[in-house]
């Protein structure tokens, strides 16, 4: 089951604010040579060389269906690519800003791919990251427990995405152990109002519950598509209802 630009993009007003945030902590007292990891449909990857106009930008996703046709559509100033995490880090090149919105949620092992990272920036280089709390986040939570129960463990060959991201505390230990300085860490809460259950379905489903449907059949999938609904519907009993979506925002820049 690939990504669906279609399904991600219905909660794209939702899913910008914290981009725009995020953007508002990059410094750009100086050109910029910026890649944005994880740039989906790399919309915000255009907005984010709109707004830093002397600067150039690489947008990398590892998901052709998301970049369809983008990487014959670049110019001077704003190119994409396909190319996985692993294959960024590994690849020799520097950069003056990594950008990251809502994407390294999806790598593992974040006390090594951090350092990493930092590693590939410049002198005063900047690392700016937004994320979902996974461990936080109740819809998460919902559907890593519903994994783990019979039949659906069993579906899965006892596979379950156990989420990477780490405390607020550990982010800033890694930037101070790394040498970043002007750290800047906070979690902020984006509200949804749901009318209905459909709408925690709907916004999962562009997200979170693609890995496990990729290992399901089509049979399974609904069976699980429907007990989940009916978990969201428990814990969610009355609408119109405030779903507090938690996201942290890690910014440093490199001494």
């Amino acid at each position: 089951m690939p990504w669906n630009p279609e399904t991600y993009n219905e909660f794209k007003e939702i899913r910008y604010q914290p981009f725009y945030d995020l953007m508002e902590m990059i410094d750009d007292s100086s050109e910029l040579q910026a890649v944005d990891l994880g740039c989906g449909t790399g919309e915000q990857t255009a907005l984010l060389a709109e707004r830093f106009p002397n600067s150039t930008f690489l947008g990398i996703d590892s998901s052709k269906e998301m970049l369809q046709g983008l990487e014959e559509q670049g110019t001077d100033r704003l190119y994409y690519k396909v190319e996985s995490f692993d294959d960024f880090i590994e690849r020799l090149s520097r950069w003056d800003l990594i950008f990251s919105n809502a994407a390294l949620q999806w790598t593992d092992n974040h006390k090594e791919l951090i350092p990493a990272l930092i590693k590939k920036l410049n002198p005063s280089g900047q690392l700016a990251i937004q994320m979902p709390c996974q461990t936080e986040n109740e819809l998460n939570q919902i559907l890593y427990d519903l994994a783990n129960e019979a039949p659906f463990s069993e579906y899965l060959h006892g596979w379950n995405r156990k989420s990477s991201v780490l405390t607020m505390e550990e982010y800033a230990d890694i930037f101070f152990q790394e040498g970043l300085v002007n750290i800047k860490i906070s979690k902020r809460i984006y509200p949804i109002i749901a009318e209905d259950g459909e709408t925690f379905l709907k916004f999962i489903s562009g997200s979170a519950l693609i890995p496990y449907m990729e290992r399901l059949t089509d049979a399974q999938q609904v069976v699980f598509k429907n007990v989940f609904q009916e978990r969201i519907k428990e814990r969610f009993p009355s609408y119109p209802v405030l779903y507090p979506f938690r996201r942290l925002l890690l910014y440093g820049r490199k001494a």
